[in-house]
């Protein structure tokens, strides 16, 4: 059964720097894409950042320049840091994995906040 793990969410303070994980268990699953969505109160789920198997990135207009996504492929696990960070990137993000063969899956999400 495929399962998405994240971790790293919190509270942190604008401008500082956070991370944020999520890795799907298993040597069994092939992973091809993995990305983070982030949803905010009020607003629609956007795209932040995602990476294929080869290691191809895609960023979010809105974070360009501040968050870089990376990827171990022996661990089905990406990474994502951000840094600079505004109140407005306050939201809960939620893994996303397309695991070959079998489909596409979402985590449960994890609450970033920054303050002000």
């Amino acid at each position: 059964q495929v399962q998405l793990v994240e971790s790293g969410g919190g509270m942190v303070e604008a401008g500082g720097s956070h991370r944020l994980s999520c890795s799907v268990p298993g040597s069994e699953f092939l992973v091809y894409a993995m990305k983070w969505y982030r949803q905010a109160p009020g607003k629609q789920r956007e795209l932040v950042a995602g990476i294929t198997r080869d290691g191809l990135t895609d960023y979010g207009d809105s974070i360009k320049g501040r968050f870089t996504i990376s990827r171990d492929n022996a661990k089905n696990t990406i990474t994502l840091e951000m840094n600079s960070l505004k109140p407005e990137d306050t939201a809960v993000y939620v893994c996303f994995a397309h695991v070959v063969g079998r489909g596409d899956y979402w985590g449960r999400g994890t609450q970033v906040t920054v303050s002000s």
